[in-house]
Formats: structure tokens, sequence, C-alpha cells
């Protein structure tokens, strides 16, 4: 009687399945070329980070490229109410430019709102650091209460905490020369905060610094939580007080965030329209203008829109220079420490 016999082959589990071949090296529908993967994907997922972002772009164009483009157009154009009543278009090359730049009040406003920008500026990180690192050492029952509190200065529309300090600073029925009447300063009892250009200017920079600190305190306290404490157990070890901890620990850690918060504040400031036009239209005597005031003033107040189309771009260029003057100091210093290090 014969014996069938067959032939096993055993399969070596350390070698790997043939290529093209199905098997524990290669799962099915897969081989061992590529990882399953076609070019096209590849493709599509790495221009999937553009396809995202051209919503954005798209709104940006749309919102601010576009009238942007219009305004520059307009700036070439010698409008007023005559050419808008009859549909006129009227090029004037850059005549507005050179009026502009040639005319001592631009220049004289300018200056203002540079010297203006800066005291609200110094004003605003100052106390908002305070703030913040009062923020860092308060309870969390105290903690909660003041930042609701700097939460709902901060989210006060413009228009609305500046009718509240028309309403603080009124002459007559005024909250604050009541306050000082009774405190014994009878000559503040009617005064005209805005009469002159130092006290409207106070006001406006009083109304300015109370809505920013918020921003900054709360982000100055949300950085700070980020600080190791094992740096302040070691400064305290090597025997260093309060002022040589935050000199040592606290600033720098909080520096490139004072650095941003810095550059946040100077075009926020510098733009700053609704809080000084609302306050006194730029008066008295539009001595309180400043470069957004002047541009709205000269195109809408005089009907000559052009000028104010030009006024409002040379405002851009300007608030360009500065803040690419402050970028470039901020990077020689982080350059400078970096070849220290």
């Amino acid at each position: 009687m014969a014996v069938a016999t067959t032939r096993t082959t055993r399969k070596d589990p350390g070698r790997p399945a043939a290529a093209g071949v199905p098997g524990r090296g290669a799962p099915p529908g897969r081989t061992r070329t590529g990882r399953g993967a076609s070019p096209g994907r590849g493709r599509l997922i790495g221009t999937a980070p553009y396809l995202l972002l051209l919503p954005a772009l798209a709104a940006t164009v749309v919102l601010l490229g576009w009238p942007l483009v219009k305004n520059g157009m307009l700036s070439f154009q010698n409008l007023n109410m005559r050419q808008l009543i009859q549909h006129l278009t009227e090029w004037n090359g850059v005549d507005n430019y050179r009026e502009a730049l040639t005319s001592e009040d631009f220049w004289r406003v300018t200056a203002r709102s540079v010297v203006f920008t800066s005291v609200n500026v110094v004003l605003i990180m100052l106390l908002g650091t305070l703030v913040g690192l009062l923020l860092a050492r308060l309870g969390t029952k105290m903690r909660l209460l003041l930042s609701t509190g700097l939460v709902l200065a901060w989210a006060m529309p413009p228009i609305a905490a500046t009718t509240v300090y028309q309403w603080l600073f009124a002459a007559r029925f005024g909250v604050v020369n009541w306050v000082l009447d009774k405190l014994g300063w009878h000559s503040m009892a009617d005064y005209n905060w805005t009469g002159s250009q130092l006290s409207t200017f106070f006001v406006i920079t009083l109304l300015i610094v109370w809505q920013s600190i918020p921003f900054v305190a709360i982000n100055l306290y949300a950085a700070t939580t980020t600080i190791p404490k094992e740096l302040y157990e070691a400064a305290s070890l090597d025997g260093a007080g309060a002022w040589r901890s935050f000199t040592s620990v606290t600033l720098p850690f909080l520096r490139p965030f004072l650095l941003a918060t810095v550059f946040l504040e100077v075009i926020w400031v510098f733009k700053a329209f609704p809080q000084v036009f609302a306050i006194n239209e730029g008066g008295p005597d539009r001595l309180t203008e400043t470069l957004p005031v002047y541009a709205f003033i000269e195109g809408v107040g005089n009907q000559h829109y052009g000028m104010g189309a030009a006024i409002s771009l040379l405002t851009i260029v300007i608030l360009l220079a500065l803040t690419s003057y402050y970028l470039r100091i901020v990077l020689k210093q982080e350059k400078d420490e970096g070849d220290e290090r």
C-alpha cells in the first residue's frame, strides 16, 4: 500500500514575505514598496495648511486690502462735494501728499501724536505690570474679583466708556468736580476739563490707560504662572530679596511678553480715534488732534476727501516706521543677548 506523502513547507517567521506577496511583512492590499499613501495624497497633505489659510486671506483681502486700495486711489484725486454730486473723477497726482507734507499743521500733529502715544504706552505698561504682579500674589477669591473688574473694563465699548468719562468730568454736574469741591478744592466746582489742551489730554489719557491696563495685567499674570517655582526658591536660598528675585527671575521670563505687548500698545494707542474725537472733537482750537482725528477732520469735516485719504495713508506709513524702528531695537537686543550666552 502506497502511502501518499505531502510536502509541507515551513515558513521562517524571521524572513519577510516576498515583495508583492501578502504575508506577515506586508498587509493585504499593500506592498513593501510603499506605505499605502499615493503621491497625490501626499501633495494634498502638504498643501492642507495653505488651503486652511485661504478663507482668512480672502477675508483680509476683501475687508482690509480692497478698502486700502480704494483709499490709495482716492488720495490721488481732488474730491469734494461738487465731484461727489456730479460723479466726477479729477486726478491731481501727488498734490494732496505735497500739500500735507509741506504743511506745518501736519508735522505739528505728528509730533503731538508721537508724544501722546509715548506717554500713554509708558503709563499703560507700568500700571499694567504692577496690576499683573498684584494678581499673581493675591488669593483665589480676590484674584477672581479683580480679574472680573478688569475684564468688565476691558469689554466696555470705547464710545460707552467715553460717555461715562464725559459724565464724570462734566463741568457742572460731574462727579469728579463734586468730589474735589467736597474735599476742599472749591475752585474745581465748575472746572471745565475740556477747556484747555493739557486738561483735555489728561482726561483722554486717563480713559485710554484705564481701558488698556486689563489687557496688560491679565496677560502678564498668565505669563507669571509659567515661571518655575524652583527658581524663586533658589534665589531665596542665595539671599535674594523681593527686588532681586524680580530682576533676576521674574523680569527675564516676562521680557518677551513685555516687548510684544509694547508693540501692540503702540499700534493701539497711535490709531486711537473714538476716545480722542468723542471727548472734545480734537478741541479746544484743534489742540488735541492726533493724526487719525486730523485725517477725519480734514477729509470729512472740511469735505476734502482726497486730502483726508492722503493723511490717513501717511499715518499708516509713520506707524509702520515707528514699529519697524522698535522691532529693529528689539531684534538687536535679542541678538546681543544671544551672543553673550
